[in-house]
């Protein structure tokens, strides 16, 4: 299969991790960042220290803040943008020249909290009915880069797209499965962002092993509930792009989620958290506390993140009230 030409939209630890994995596999790729000094920082140091230090990025690599320049004549683009600001740069990818026949890969975990929409269908919004997949499934950056073994999936609707990007992303170390379902791969792994906070916030009070385990099983049970209420299948959640990105965000100690959580858990108000790179279950709580309503799911983990983040409810008078909610069966 010949290699092609490849662009990757958005310079964080993510976008810059599949980069390196891409680049090694020969492909030409090029790296676009949001903001030119930046950029014009990574292409003296070759390396993100900002959002994955001590990756050597390779030369191959074109880092560049030319936006038109970026997805000229490539075959695939892949969206690594965080969730709110995906959109505005859409309208911009839009004004660019790219191939028909191009490929769209969205790596974003998250959902715009203005239209409740996941990242594809902003996507489709914004540039028509591209031919486009979702990449998700539990993928800690700086261990990708690192060739430690990881496993993801990429849904796509079309079954060749999906096939021929699974050829074109597979490595030894970084394997990647298919999937039809695209709203439960994006559902799952933006809302399991939700769960990994709340798992946080019990690090932060000092909870042990049982809380996590009781979180971890419940969340999974309402991210389910409303993926299968929005036309998710079931059996997606149990897979690479829930439960799998569930546990790994929830216990990972280079996640982002689970940091802001053990942050708060430990009194920290969430504005004097200081943080390189966005934590994408901050907006999700709330767009999923939206959803929840919409679509009439009890999401009581959910709610209760919702509420510490945007109504200042304490961590401890939110696990008094999960804890103390109406008996019932599992």
């Amino acid at each position: 299969m010949a290699k092609p030409d490849i662009a990757v939209i958005g310079d964080g630890g993510w976008g810059t991790a599949l980069s390196i994995i891409l680049s090694r596999k020969g492909c030409g790729v090029s790296l676009w960042g949001a903001f030119a000094d930046y950029v014009s920082f990574l292409n003296k140091k070759r390396e993100n220290t900002k959002f994955l230090p001590g990756i050597k990025i390779p030369k191959e690599i074109t880092i560049t803040h030319n936006l038109s320049a970026a997805v000229r004549d490539k075959k695939i683009i892949v969206l690594a943008i965080p969730s709110q600001y995906m959109r505005a740069v859409l309208k911009r990818i839009k004004k660019a020249q790219y191939p028909a026949d191009t490929l769209f890969l969205s790596v974003t975990k998250g959902i715009e909290i203005g239209s409740l929409k996941r990242m594809s269908q902003v996507i489709h919004e914004e540039l028509g009915p591209v031919k486009l997949a979702v990449l998700s499934g539990p993928s800690i950056a700086q261990e990708v880069a690192r060739g430690i073994p990881t496993t993801c999936v990429i849904a796509a609707g079309n079954k060749a797209v999906r096939e021929y990007l699974q050829n074109i992303f597979m490595t030894d170390r970084f394997r990647i499965y298919t999937n039809p379902d695209v709203i439960g791969a994006e559902l799952g792994g933006s809302l399991k962002n939700i769960i990994a906070i709340a798992c946080g916030i019990s690090d932060g009070l000092g909870f042990g092993a049982n809380t996590k385990a009781a979180i971890l099983t419940r969340g999974l049970v309402e991210i389910s509930r409303l993926g299968r209420a929005m036309g998710a299948k079931s059996n997606t959640f149990s897979g690479l792009s829930g439960l799998g990105d569930l546990v790994t965000t929830c216990i990972s100690p280079y996640s982002r989620n689970r940091f802001v959580g053990e942050q708060i858990g430990k009194g920290k108000p969430l504005e004097a958290i200081k943080m390189q790179m966005i934590a994408e279950g901050i907006p999700t709580a709330k767009a999923a506390f939206k959803l929840s309503s919409k679509y009439r799911v009890d999401m009581p983990i959910t709610r209760e993140v919702y509420l510490v983040l945007y109504k200042n409810k304490s961590p401890e008078r939110a696990v008094r009230d999960l804890m103390m909610r109406e008996k019932k069966e599992e």
